[in-house]
């Protein structure tokens, strides 16, 4: 179970805050990337159970298709369970869409985030709503037969009518997992400095509620379980190497910026690289009984299993789930 965090975005979006640089991926940045993954193929082979490889960012599809191939090869192989890559709709040409294919890509998660225009525009998106229904084309007749769709709610001037209206053509395209998340204002991003300065303000939390209800009432009639709070999927769809995150499985982490999970006896080891586009460091620190107890809860409510030994979380609670974490941490 390998992630690999691609630091590259042509543009940043108004709310993100994840760490990127506005450059252009390099074979120096590809061969360290190779070289830390060759130091740990020990860590690779301890967490073979869950056959994955992960490419988010950042945005992986900046990457031409020769260096996600290099990659690959240095974590082991092309051949995975579940290879999934992040793109952004703008990246995908035919050409692009069929080299992914070519490489072993068996799963694109594709941020389409929203069909409205004026939203796209608001979120500094490189891409319009045009662009997401050609790229989502593209990517069917290249032979992708797994494809998730990102949509964000939550966000002031997004209507009712906005929201559905994205949720229903999505439907219609018949993608087989969708993830929708509430927009969040995070330290350091743009989002946080129109909030600073009065331009932003939440939407209100009722709001945000019913938003969240409508997302969950249209992909279950739809025909998605909803087997995560943020995410759905059609059956025989789930995200294999998310999943994996939930349960707590070891999972290995590269490049810069990118988190760890390892397990030897009973001790579990949380590690992450610094943020930097060479030369990146490690750290790490031995997670007490308490930290693992807590991520056990804060992870168990997070899926419609439940916290192992409690069972299922029902759905009409999920949107106060954080409430529910404070309570029992």
């Amino acid at each position: 179970m390998v992630y690999v965090h691609v630091p590259f975005c042509r543009s940043f979006c108004t709310y993100c805050d994840f760490y990127s640089e506005r450059a252009c991926p390099s074979r120096s940045w590809v061969d360290e990337v190779c070289r830390e993954a060759r130091s740990r193929r020990d860590e690779i082979a301890a967490t073979a159970a869950v056959d994955t490889l992960y490419f988010g960012g950042g945005t992986p599809s900046v990457l031409p298709l020769e260096y996600l191939g290099l990659i690959a090869d240095a974590c082991g192989g092309r051949n995975y369970a579940e290879w999934t890559v992040e793109v952004n709709p703008d990246d995908i040409t035919p050409e692009y869409a069929r080299g992914l294919r070519a490489l072993g890509v068996n799963r694109v998660s594709m941020g389409v985030q929203s069909l409205d225009d004026g939203m796209l525009r608001w979120m500094n998106r490189r891409h319009s709503a045009d662009g997401a229904r050609r790229a989502f084309r593209l990517l069917r007749d290249a032979g992708f037969d797994n494809i998730s769709v990102d949509v964000i709610f939550g966000i002031s001037g997004l209507t009712t009518s906005m929201l559905e209206s994205t949720l229903k053509e999505i439907l219609d395209w018949r993608p087989e997992h969708i993830s929708a998340y509430q927009l969040s204002v995070e330290e350091g991003s743009a989002l946080a400095d129109l909030v600073r300065k009065g331009r932003y303000t939440d939407l209100p939390d009722e709001e945000c509620s019913a938003q969240y209800y409508l997302i969950c009432r249209l992909l279950e009639d739809a025909g998605h379980e909803h087997y995560e709070i943020s995410n759905w999927a059609r059956p025989g769809f789930r995200a294999i190497h998310n999943s994996a995150y939930w349960t707590r499985a070891p999972y290995v982490g590269l490049g810069p910026g990118a988190h760890s999970l390892s397990r030897t006896g009973v001790s579990e080891v949380r590690s992450w690289n610094s943020e930097c586009l060479s030369g990146w460091t490690p750290e790490s620190e031995v997670l007490t009984e308490e930290q693992i107890r807590e991520e056990r809860i804060m992870l168990g409510l997070r899926t419609a299993e439940g916290i192992p030994g409690y069972g299922r979380i029902p759905e009409d609670k999920w949107f106060v789930a954080d409430s529910i974490i404070a309570g029992l941490v």
